[in-house]
């Protein structure tokens, strides 16, 4: 019941002085009855204050004042009145008062499993206790209140995602013993975690032999050894003669080996995640029979989870297998259809890739009929949020039960069906909604979006932290790697994923190319590519003919000098299209598209078609009626912008314009008239295309070149497939066509072709880290950034092997258990650093002649007649001659050198290289000193024979200072005769003969080597990376003398034995390199976002999330701005429009050449958000992040704030438009996303506890949601 407010009479003199006093805000009131005083001033109303909220007063002062300013107050010597305190009561009863207990068992139905009657229940233990959304990621915990069940909560733990195995009691018991294997010397923590210092514990030594310590060093950190049977002197006795085992057979060693295996994995440490626990796992796996490991290596390749689907063949017996299915539709489903409804009905997840057109829907369509069905709920998310809207309207009208999220609208959130947009359902998967509990399938609509460079990212994370139960289905345009991507996500998921594809469109394209401008050219329309996909050349060239005579028509009429330029002025393009136009109604080929790649040239178009009228007396009235009833819900001054007045005019005569510059509802009002067939030509952006289904009969390409942002360039097939897919509506037309406008010149064959024909883009990763994902991530302490990284489709060539590498290590383990150690003891203590001397000269050596090879200098000594050293498989040190050089000069990669080299002379020439290469193995097997100072060229045992050989660039490891004389031709021409069958025993030639005969005794005069083309000096070559290499070369030389272990006559023995050795264990680390966090490519940038987090202080030094960054993951978009510029109290002081109007630099992302008039308010607001980006960027810069300083500040725009400021003042939009060059459409979706950008900040307000920025935030959300801008979409009408 409402109470009415009475006025009552002014108070007699006899009157009680009555009143009422409302205490505090619980809404208690008193009776008070005190007497007005003499001035009229009565006893207040109220006992909260008014005007701001009370604030505590600054500690400092406050003590200052009452401790410093009056010291009597607190008198020190009267001790029994300073100290207060008040008696406690007792209250025993309150003793009794305790938490419910959460239930520990739960009621189980049991069911006939064949029929599904009900036989009884029984009581089941429920495990999990007390688990919240606050501390757990399982779906056992408890449900959040009704408030947080949409959108979940900041504070919420997301539940855990699918693929990674959620650890059960098994595992983390078998966790828990694996970590028991704790070596207590070398693996116990010293600093806790969190913590920045702890207890430094001295080391005890180990007192063992040498001979033991020895090994077990070599062999690798050793957890524990699992003695088995043996005892402690059997041990003591097998270290002591580990010296004695090297030469006597493996009877004693198997017991060693049989011991070894526990310590072929790596140290155990702590597992911070699953994967680290599975790892460890599979490497110790091949215990018990390490002889047996091979045998099970091709079973890691068998795993595959993309499984492609047949669609060629019909599904005879579909209504056999789904006799009852979940919906029906008016028309026969296609085959690829039907395979996916088949395998929907299974559960299974699918990935559709089909042509435009085809009828993706209709699996889209089943799933949500399936999940009603079986009482679930299905979310469909969408790219862009007006193909949210209009699939909202479609299925509303389908399937009724149906609800719709997106950035600032919200309907029926309760229902089955949820339509967002992808950002929303990342949200949701990081905020833990409990509308996950429920979900049976998402279905991903226009996942070629995931190529998109700005927002590709989410598509991949949302994918990476769905829920184990939720079924995927994925809906695509056609993609060249559909496989590739599906078996992504099959293996991060774990489950199979069946790829459908449609074999051809279902409404054939026929490509032309147009050339008329006028009436009489009106039809000179060529067929370039017909319904079969086959490219006719002729049509090329009668266009190309066509253009030709018209110039040459036009230099008669007015001479040659005066130039042509068909497509020059606005008077020559309204011909052609009006000729077009023309053609195509007689020709009954309406209604059109046409693409254009710039708005403003949408507008000129349809502007300046003033004469062309393409709709009927009725259809003008129709047309009439639906737009008044369209804009009816606007305010009279928006129902008179220009732009929407302009839209009725053209609307009226069958024409339509669709971009982002259009106001949204004028957007829904065209495609809604075209989708009715009532607007015959709409001129329209690329936009248009992404989705929306609404075909026409003809695609018109008012040019075939587009500016994306960076430059001008051609389009790519993708872009061209997905626009020219408008054309062809199915069950009305037979064909579709599209025509390219040729304007000027007609584009160049290859061009074209490439364009057409050509294969679409791949779907490609743009996973990116965001701030904002890292602190979503830190703060659940079982889900790790590394962990996203390795499932991202970036990282998925380099992880799908993993089984495979794991299988590996532990064949490489067994081996390098069995393996015994060098000895380096002596003599031979420094084999181990001449080995790696040695290496690492060869590696100088080899990168110097590298840069040699491909500099302009080294090509030009290599010509003909030039002495070289070949090194390859069959030569060792051999002494050649270049006879012929081939390839590209500028592609050294693909340049050869046919040569001479002498070899061992054998009785069949093919022989020859396979005797040389094996009698010169064995020299080069232990390299000496001596070897590496000087390169002792190869000199034959026998008689002197040659081979020819086309060599590489790597195969020459020397250049000589000497050449040689030689007549190349004719040694070629004779090698060539003698590959013949018939000459192939005949001698060599004389010019092979002699070359042969003076290499040889070059040979035999220098065998120490002949001098070498020094790279700097001679070459000069003063590249840093050469001149640093001749450089170490020198040093590294010069230190070879001085090692004693080449004197040793055990060397080559245990040289040999040290390099295998290491061979493996190379191997080894370079895999557990490739499974480990160290090989991903983010990780770096990763470790600089986190150094920049640290700095300001979102996270601390161990890693958890502080305040700030609670504040921080509040905000989707410029989370590090926001949350400075919030933190640092800049927004707290100004008005809510100022504060709107500066944050429109986040959403605005136009450029304007208006100079806005702005408040002096706003001018310094400006200045600060520039200087706490540029803090923000050189701090990024600073923790070794690449994008500079410039990039970083000039991403915010600040080209309507004065638009803004002046929207939250009331202003109309007829003003508004006005004060900037933007157009309509773009200021309302700045202005809509603003909105989202302020429900962010009022949400990230309420966690810093700043109730005066809250409610500045809520108040500038109202003052911008007003008229046109917030009109809601007439789809969700």
């Amino acid at each position: 019941m409402e109470l009415e407010r009475i006025a009552l009479p002014p108070r007699g003199p006899l009157e009680l002085p009555l009143s009422i006093l409302e205490v505090g805000c619980a809404g208690r009131f008193e009776l008070i009855t005190q007497e007005e005083k003499p001035d009229g001033e009565g006893f207040p109303l109220t006992t909260l204050p008014h005007g701001l909220p009370p604030y505590a007063e600054e500690l400092a002062s406050e003590l200052e004042q009452r401790f410093l300013s009056t010291p009597d107050w607190l008198p020190i010597h009267h001790f029994e009145k300073s100290h207060r305190f008040w008696p406690r009561e007792k209250d025993a009863e309150s003793l009794f008062e305790v938490d419910i207990t959460p239930v520990h068992s739960t009621l189980q139905a049991d069911r006939n499993p064949t029929t599904g009657e009900l036989l009884g229940f029984r009581e089941a233990l429920v495990d999990n206790m007390g688990l919240s959304a606050k501390n757990s990621l399982s779906f056992q915990r408890a449900p959040g209140p009704p408030a947080e069940a949409l959108r979940g909560s900041a504070t919420n733990y997301p539940y855990w995602p699918g693929g990674m195995d959620e650890p059960s009691l098994e595992q983390i018991k078998t966790q828990g013993d694996l970590e028991e294997d704790i070596d207590f010397q070398k693996d116990l923590l010293t600093v806790p975690p969190g913590w920045k210092k702890g207890v430094e514990f001295t080391k005890q030594e180990l007192k063992a032999s040498p001979g033991l310590l020895n090994l077990t060093h070599l062999l690798g950190a050793l957890d524990t050894f699992e003695l088995g049977s043996s005892s402690d002197e059997e041990d003591k006795e097998k270290a002591e003669e580990a010296e004695k085992r090297k030469k006597k057979g493996k009877g004693r060693g198997g017991a060693k080996e049989e011991q070894k295996p526990p310590a072929e994995p790596a140290p155990l440490q702590r597992a911070s995640s699953l994967e680290e626990l599975v790892f460890k796992e599979v490497t110790s796996g091949p215990k018990p029979a390490p002889q047996a490991a091979p045998a099970p290596a091709a079973e890691p390749l068998k795993e595959q989870w993309a499984i492609l689907v047949d669609v060629s063949s019909p599904v005879d017996d579909f209504y056999k297998r789904i006799p009852d299915p979940a919906f029906k539709w008016p028309f026969e489903p296609d085959v690829f259809q039907k395979q996916a409804i088949l395998h929907l009905e299974k559960h299974d997840s699918v990935f559709v890739a089909a042509h435009t057109s085809a009828g993706k829907t209709v699996v889209a369509e089943y799933a949500i009929a399936l999940s009603q069905k079986h009482m679930t709920r299905t979310v469909y998310t969408s790219p862009i949020k007006a193909l949210s809207n209009q699939k909202f309207r479609d299925f509303k009208n389908t399937f009724g039960d149906v609800g719709l999220l997106t950035g600032d609208v919200q309907l029926h959130p309760e229902a089955s069906c949820l339509i967002m947009t992808t950002e929303i359902l990342r949200s949701m998967l990081y905020n833990g909604s409990d509308v996950l509990r429920d979900l049976e399938w998402v279905i991903f609509d226009e996942v070629h979006y995931i190529n998109d460079s700005e927002r590709g990212v989410v598509w991949e994370e949302v994918l990476i932290m769905l829920p184990d139960h939720v079924n995927i289905i994925l809906l695509s345009a056609t993609v060249p790697n559909t496989l590739e991507f599906a078996d992504w996500i099959g293996r991060i998921k774990r489950k199979k994923i069946y790829v459908i594809s449609t074999l051809k469109r279902p409404v054939p394209l026929e490509h032309y190319l147009y050339t008329g401008n006028s009436q009489k050219t009106q039809n000179e329309l060529f067929l370039l590519v017909d319904a079969r996909g086959s490219f006719l050349t002729k049509g090329y060239y009668d266009a190309m003919e066509a253009k030709k005579e018209r110039a040459s028509k036009h230099s008669q009429m007015f001479g040659a000098k005066q130039p042509m330029h068909p497509g020059a002025g606005p008077g020559q393009d309204k011909n052609i299209w009006l000729s077009l136009i023309d053609m195509l109604r007689k020709k009954d080929q309406l209604p059109v598209v046409a693409f254009t790649f710039s708005r403003n040239r949408c507008d000129d178009n349809a502007s300046m078609l003033t004469t062309v009228d393409l709709t009927t007396t009725t259809e003008k009235s129709e047309i009439h009626v639906f737009f008044q009833k369209c804009i009816s819900r606007l305010k009279g001054t928006d129902r008179q912008l220009p732009q929407v007045v302009h839209m009725v005019d053209l609307l009226k005569r069958g024409i339509g314009v669709h971009h982002s510059g259009i106001l949204p509802i004028l957007k829904e009002v065209v495609e809604m008239l075209f989708s009715k067939g009532l607007v015959k030509i709409l001129f329209a952006t690329e936009t248009f295309a992404m989705g929306v289904n609404m075909p026409a009969r003809t695609v018109v390409f008012d040019s075939i070149r587009k500016h994306d942002g960076a430059n001008f360039r051609d389009l790519v097939p993708a872009e061209y497939i997905q626009m020219a897919g408008r054309a062809g509506r199915r069950g009305l037309d037979t064909t579709g066509m599209v025509i390219i406008l040729c304007k000027n010149q007609v584009p160049e064959m290859a061009d074209l072709h490439r364009m057409m024909l050509g294969k679409p883009t791949q779907l490609q990763s743009q996973f990116r880290l965001t701030y904002t994902m890292i602190l979503n991530l830190l703060r659940v302490e079982a889900l790790r950034v590394e962990d996203m990284m390795k499932r991202s489709f970036s990282e998925f060539h380099a992880r799908k092997d993993s089984k495979v590498y794991e299988h590996r290590i532990g064949q490489l383990s067994s081996t390098l258990a069995k393996m015994e150690a060098a000895d380096t003891s002596g003599q031979l203590s420094d084999l181990q650093e001449y080995y790696f001397i040695v290496r690492e000269l060869r590696e100088t050596r080899e990168l110097v002649q590298r840069r040699v090879m491909e500099s302009v200098n080294g090509l030009k000594a290599l010509s003909v007649g030039r002495l070289i050293i070949v090194n390859n498989q069959e030569h060792r040190n051999a002494l050649g001659v270049i006879l012929q050089v081939t390839g590209v000069s500028s592609d050294m990669a693909n340049r050869a050198f046919n040569s001479l080299v002498i070899c061992e002379k054998s009785p069949t020439e093919g022989d020859s290289a396979e005797n040389q290469g094996s009698g010169m193995i064995t020299p080069a097997e232990v390299p000496l000193p001596d070897d590496l100072l000087r390169t002792r060229l190869f000199l034959p045992e026998g008689p002197c024979g040659h081979v020819i050989k086309k060599l590489g660039p790597a195969d020459i490891s020397g250049i000589t200072t000497k050449s040689l004389r030689v007549n190349a031709e004719r040694i070629l021409e004779d090698f060539k005769k003698r590959q013949m069958p018939r000459f192939r025993n005949d001698p060599p030639g004389p010019s092979a003969a002699t070359t042969t005969q003076e290499l040889l005794r070059l040979a035999e005069g220098s065998p120490e080597g002949l001098p070498l083309l020094d790279p700097v000096n001679g070459l000069q070559l003063k590249d840093i990376e050469v001149v640093e290499g001749v450089v170490k070369t020198r040093r590294l030389e010069e230190r070879l003398p001085e090692f004693q272990c080449v004197h040793s006559p055990r060397f080559p023995t245990e040289y040999t034995r040290f390099r295998e050795r290491q061979r493996v264990q190379e191997e080894l680390e370079q895999l557990r390199f490739l499974l480990s966090d160290q090989s991903l490519m983010l990780l770096p940038e990763y470790h600089q976002r986190v150094e920049v987090l640290r700095s300001l202080g979102y996270i601390n030094e161990g890693g958890a999330v502080e305040l700030k960054g609670s504040v921080a993951r509040q905000i989707s978009n410029h989370e590090l701005l926001l949350t400075q510029l919030l933190l640092d109290n800049t927004l707290t002081d100004l008005r809510p429009e100022e504060i709107v109007a500066l944050l429109s630099c986040t959403v605005c992302q136009v450029r304007t050449q208006v100079e806005p008039q702005l408040p002096s308010v706003l001018q310094k607001g400006i200045e600060h958000i520039r200087s706490v980006a540029e803090e923000i960027a050189l701090l990024q810069r600073k923790c070794g992040l690449q994008e500079s300083v410039e990039d970083f500040v000039e991403q915010y725009k600040f080209g309507l704030v004065e638009v803004v400021y002046e929207w939250a003042r009331g202003m109309p939009f007829a003003e508004i438009a006005r004060l900037t060059d933007v157009q309509e459409g773009i200021v309302v979706r700045c202005i809509q996303r603003l909105d989202e950008t302020c429900r962010e900040m009022r949400n990230a307000a309420r966690v810093t506890g700043e109730p005066t920025l809250h409610a500045k935030m809520e108040a500038a959300s109202n003052m911008i949601k007003r008229d046109i801008v917030f009109a809601a979409s007439l789809y969700t009408q």
